[in-house]
C-alpha cells in the first residue's frame, strides 16, 4: 500500500492569503500541527503502508524539507516529495509519477487532497473494497451534504444496494445527488489505464486544435471531470459513505472550523494534545491546544476551540475564543481575541479587542457544510473572521472587527470591515 497526498502549489491558495504568503498552505497549523500532518498520521496508521508521497508544484522549500524529515522520524515511514514541473491537475500529477507510485509493486494506493480535514476512514475504505466490487475496483469517499450546498461539490449517484457509482457530475448546475465527493480515493494500478486513455484523447484533440490554442497541455488531467465521469456506470467505481466529520479548508475561516473538528477528535485520538484545567493554570473551556513552549498567564481564559502556537505569550486577563494564535505572537494584558487568526510574531496591545464573524455551517442542519464565501459581496467585504498577517502590531485599546491585515503593518487606530494593505 502507498498513499499520495496532493498538496497543490503556490498559484493556488489565493483564498488563504495573507497566511499562505509565509508558509505553503499544507504546512499551515490546524489544531496545533501542520494541516498535512493529519493526513500523514492517518496514512501511517494503515497496516501495510510502505510509503507516503507528497505531490505538488511548490519549489523545493526549506520549511517543506524540514517538515518531511521530522515526519519521517516521527512516523517511521518513508515520506517523499515529488515536484511537478507545472500544475498538472489532480489526475495529471499521479499519471506523470506513475512509475514512482507503482515502484516496489504497490497493489493499491490512496490519493488524498491536502485541503480537506476528515477522520480519514482509510482502513474502512479498504475493508469496504473487499466486500464490494473486486480487487480491481476503485473507491471514492463520499459524505452527505444538504441539497443546496451539494451543487458546490462533485455529486455522486450510486446504487443503494451495491454502492456502485452510476453517475458522477462535478459542481452540477441543478440538483443531482446529496452524496458528495470528499477528495479521498482508493485506487489500484488499473486506474492508470483509464487516466492514460484521457491523456491519449487529449493529445489527439490538441493535435487537431494545435493551430487555435497552443498553451493547453495534454498532461493536465482532472480526476473528477475527466476520469470519474467516464468511469461512472462501468462497474469499476464505488462510493464509501462516511458519517465522520469532513470539511474543506479553502479559506482562512474554514481553518478555524477545521481546527474545531480536529480538537474535538483529539479527546479520542490524542488526549495528550488537549490542555486540562490545573490549579494555578489558565482557565480552560472546551478543547484547547497549547504548545509546550507557550507562556500563558494563570488569569487568562482560553477556549473553546483555541490553538496556541510555539513561543506565544498570553498576558494577564486575556480572553481567547474560537481562534488560532500562531508562533511567536504576543497578546498583552486584557486583550480579547474572538474568531481570529493571529499571524506569526504579531503583537496585540493591552485592552485591545480583535474580533471576526465566524463562517460556521448551520448548526441545526446535520448535513450543512461550510460555505466558501467570496471575499466581497455587492462591492462590500463579506463579514468573516479577522486575520492578522505575520508581524502585525495592534496598539493598545483599539478594536479591529472583521478585517484582514496584511503582513508587517503597524496599525494606529481601530478598523472595521477593512482589508488593510
Amino acid at each position: 500500500l502507498k498513499a499520495v497526498i496532493l498538496i497543490g502549489g503556490p498559484q493556488k491558495g489565493t483564498r488563504f492569503r495573507p497566511l499562505s504568503f509565509e508558509v505553503p498552505k499544507p504546512l499551515f497549523p490546524v489544531a496545533g500541527v501542520p494541516m498535512v500532518q493529519h493526513h500523514i498520521e492517518a496514512c501511517a496508521k494503515v497496516p501495510g503502508m510502505k510509503e507516503i508521497l507528497l505531490m505538488g508544484f511548490y519549489q523545493p522549500h526549506e520549511a517543506l524539507s524540514r517538515f518531511l524529515v521530522s515526519a519521517q522520524q516521527e512516523f517511521k515511514i518513508p515520506i517523499r516529495y515529488l515536484q511537478e514541473y507545472a500544475a498538472l491537475g489532480t489526475g495529471g500529477g499521479i499519471y506523470h509519477f506513475r512509475d514512482q507510485i507503482l515502484s516496489g509493486g504497490a497493489e493499491a494506493f490512496f490519493v488524498l487532497n491536502a485541503d480537506v480535514c476528515s477522520e480519514f476512514p482509510l482502513q474502512e475504505m479498504l475493508e469496504f473494497r473487499q466486500q464490494h466490487g473486486d480487487m480491481h475496483s476503485f473507491v471514492i469517499l463520499g459524505t452527505t451534504a444538504n441539497r443546496t450546498q451539494a451543487l458546490n461539490y462533485g455529486c455522486i449517484v450510486a446504487n443503494t444496494d451495491t454502492q456502485e457509482v452510476q453517475h458522477y457530475v462535478e459542481k452540477p448546475s441543478t440538483f443531482v445527488s446529496e452524496i458528495i465527493n470528499c477528495g479521498i480515493y482508493l485506487f489500484t494500478p488499473a486506474i492508470f489505464q483509464h487516466i492514460g486513455e484521457v491523456f491519449q484523447r487529449n493529445q489527439q484533440e490538441l493535435a487537431l486544435e494545435e493551430s487555435s490554442s497552443g498553451w493547453q497541455r495534454a498532461e493536465v488531467i482532472r480526476l473528477e471531470q475527466d476520469v470519474f465521469t467516464a468511469l461512472a456506470g462501468s462497474g469499476k467505481l464505488y462510493v464509501y459513505k462516511t458519517d465522520g466529520f469532513w470539511s474543506q479548508i479553502k479559506s482562512a475561516g474554514s481553518a478555524i472550523y477545521a481546527s474545531r473538528l480536529y480538537l474535538n477528535q483529539y479527546s479520542k485520538s490524542h488526549p495528550e494534545r488537549l490542555v486540562q484545567n490545573k490549579p494555578g493554570g489558565p482557565v480552560i473551556r472546551g478543547n484547547v491546544y497549547i504548545h509546550p513552549t507557550a507562556s500563558v498567564d494563570s488569569t487568562a481564559v482560553l477556549g473553546p476551540n483555541v490553538s496556541i502556537g510555539e513561543g506565544v505569550t498570553v498576558g494577564a486577563g486575556v480572553r481567547v475564543r474560537e481562534s488560532i494564535v500562531l508562533h511567536g505572537a504576543s497578546l498583552h494584558d486584557h486583550t480579547c481575541v474572538l474568531n481570529t487568526i493571529v499571524g506569526w510574531d504579531s503583537t496585540i496591545g493591552r485592552w485591545a479587542r480583535v474580533e471576526g464573524t465566524p463562517s460556521d455551517p448551520n448548526p441545526n442542519d446535520p448535513y450543512a457544510k461550510i460555505n466558501s464565501e467570496t471575499l466581497f459581496r455587492d462591492g462590500r467585504l463579506t463579514p468573516s473572521i479577522t486575520i492578522l498577517g505575520c508581524s502585525v502590531t495592534i496598539p493598545a485599546e483599539v478594536v479591529i472587527l472583521n478585517s484582514i491585515v496584511l503582513p508587517h503593518k503597524e496599525l494606529s487606530r481601530s478598523y472595521k470591515n477593512q482589508i488593510i494593505l
